[in-house]
């Protein structure tokens, strides 16, 4: 009998994908595999409980040990939209580590949360998690939309993070992430401003430890790209923000760089 193994990532997504697999095929054969880079909202861990109740499957936790920042100095390289060496490190490495030891490609099934909005990852995806089949559940009919996954949670008596009802399109890193742009990173000031303090102090910290001029966002002025550190972004909201582009969301891409752990 196949294993499908879901990456759980503790947005409603992947609890969506693990909800159809385990409607399909029982919670016996299902595990949540959820790979924790410490620095995601407090609120997703309360979910994670909840959605791991709901489900009925077994739940594992790996941890590195290490937060994004302390990664980011040890590899001697801030990530950003470009390099999420963050991910690689803290999500992906652990991930194809327990493969490694515990995982059977004759037998076991990858499931991944993505929908039917992100096929284009799944090329990216499958050669990574080569040899495993790999299962994107929200890819498949019936199609949701992140708002028709959330009620979906609703109806079944969870509560969803607290960040998609925050405005934040995605559950990951508390709100922050260096794959996001500067509208992301405008919206977390403007809502959560302790946190983006956290953010911009600690950008500021790898700096000061790399001895450089580094920042997760940059902008491209008179067709010249430059640096945008995170205390030049909050300066401009606070007395210009007439600067800052308001499209510049940026985009998540947490499995597309697993294969530069390879």
């Amino acid at each position: 009998m196949s294993r499908h193994i879901v990456m759980f990532s503790g947005g409603v997504g992947s609890w969506a994908a693990a909800r159809r697999i385990v409607d399909e095929h029982g919670p016996d054969n299902v595990i949540c595999l959820f790979t924790d880079v410490l620095g995601e909202d407090e609120d997703t861990y309360r979910f994670i409980d909840d959605a791991i109740a709901d489900l009925g499957c077994e739940y594992l936790r790996l941890a590195d040990g290490r937060d994004i920042w302390q990664v980011f100095k040890d590899r001697k390289f801030l990530g950003n939209s470009r390099q999420a060496n963050c991910s690689a490190e803290l999500k992906q490495k652990p991930a194809r580590e327990w493969l490694k030891a515990n995982g059977d490609p004759e037998r076991d099934v990858i499931v991944i949360g993505i929908d039917w909005t992100e096929t284009h990852r799944i090329p990216a995806v499958e050669r990574a998690y080569a040899p495993y089949r790999v299962e994107f559940p929200m890819t498949e009919y019936p199609l949701m939309s992140k708002a028709t996954m959330i009620a979906l949670a609703e109806r079944r008596g969870l509560t969803p993070p607290r960040l998609y009802s925050m405005g934040f399109s995605h559950n990951n890193c508390g709100g922050g992430c260096v794959r996001a742009g500067q509208a992301q990173f405008t919206h977390l000031l403007r809502v959560m401003p302790e946190r983006f303090a956290q953010w911009e102090a600690n950008e500021a910290d790898v700096a000061a430890h790399l001895g450089k001029d580094v920042a997760i966002l940059s902008e491209t002025v008179n067709g010249q790209k430059r640096l945008l550190p995170l205390t030049v972004l909050r300066q401009r909201v606070e007395s210009q923000p007439s600067l800052l582009d308001p499209d510049d969301w940026g985009g998540c891409g947490c499995f597309v760089d697993y294969e530069e752990t390879r």
